[in-house]
């Protein structure tokens, strides 16, 4: 017998839990701790050189007081900018990150016509334009920054009030219609936008793919334990741990313990995380 994987899940706030819930479905025997750098949020605001700082020094405690077996990277932003760092002094490791479904989105589009809904930072980031260059070719891709919806889904995770209008504007610019032709795939290319995916297909104007890129990470770490580890089952009657870790140190309200829950993250499961 051997024991469980232990996967460290990270992003800068909540919008993690999206990737989170998949690879739970698909590595329901690992045991997990989830790292929300909420001090540091949102990364949206950092210099690329200080975030690049930021998140090594947040992932390098999480890693010497976790050791876990794989990290999860479950945020765009963090992913393009220090993945290749985290690899480098760390490369043992096996590290996932998340990087814009562009191509899902191209594959599945019938109209030619996607939007890439994201943070200001990764419309304007070089790897996007990369990605639209090297699989969405031939179609009309259009960029849609928003500098609100992370924070806004990060609001509704702590049982604040959000206004459909609110949504509705930040949503409403991915909508295109050019020669008879409409958008009907959208990419969130923000883990947090996920959490607002409810709400997203009610207030759209017509049906689209939102595209989500957390089922594909989560079969790309099932894929890198299985090369790192093998196919190990936990020992009967071991118990497994979910927990999460704030790096503001502050106690979850009872309306974020409760949706943490929902996740399968329990209040009593919460561990804070040593000043970051």
């Amino acid at each position: 017998m051997v024991r469980p994987p232990k996967i460290a899940v990270f992003d800068s706030g909540l919008g993690g839990l999206t990737v989170f819930r998949e690879i739970a479905k698909i590595r329901p025997e690992a045991d997990y701790i989830y790292c929300a750098d909420d001090a540091g949020f949102p990364y949206g605001s950092w210099g690329e050189s200080a975030l690049i700082e930021r998140v090594l020094g947040v992932v390098g405690g999480l890693i010497e007081r976790e050791t876990p077996d794989l990290v999860a990277v479950a945020c765009n932003t963090a992913s393009t900018l220090a993945l290749p760092q985290l690899r480098a002094r760390w490369p043992r490791l096996p590290f996932v990150g998340t990087v814009p479904a562009v191509k899902p989105a191209a594959q599945m589009s019938r109209s030619r016509m996607i939007s890439v809904l994201a943070t200001p930072g990764t419309v304007a980031r070089d790897y996007t334009q990369k990605l639209i260059s090297e699989f969405a070719g031939d179609c009309e891709v259009n960029l849609v920054g928003s500098s609100r919806l992370a924070r806004l889904a990060e609001q509704a995770m702590r049982g604040e009030k959000i206004e459909d209008e609110a949504i509705a504007q930040e949503i409403a610019p991915c909508f295109q219609e050019k020669k008879g032709a409409r958008t009907d795939a959208v990419v969130l290319a923000c883990t947090h936008y996920p959490l607002l995916a409810d709400s997203f297909e009610r207030l759209a104007p017509w049906p689209v793919a939102w595209v989500d890129p957390a089922p594909a990470i989560a079969r790309r770490v099932d894929d890198m334990l299985r090369q790192s580890l093998g196919d190990g089952e936990p020992r009967p009657g071991e118990p497994l741990s979910r927990r999460a870790c704030f790096t503001s140190n502050e106690t979850p309200t009872p309306e974020l313990a409760s949706a943490l829950a929902r996740y399968g993250l329990t209040a009593s499961a919460l561990e804070q995380a040593a000043g970051a």
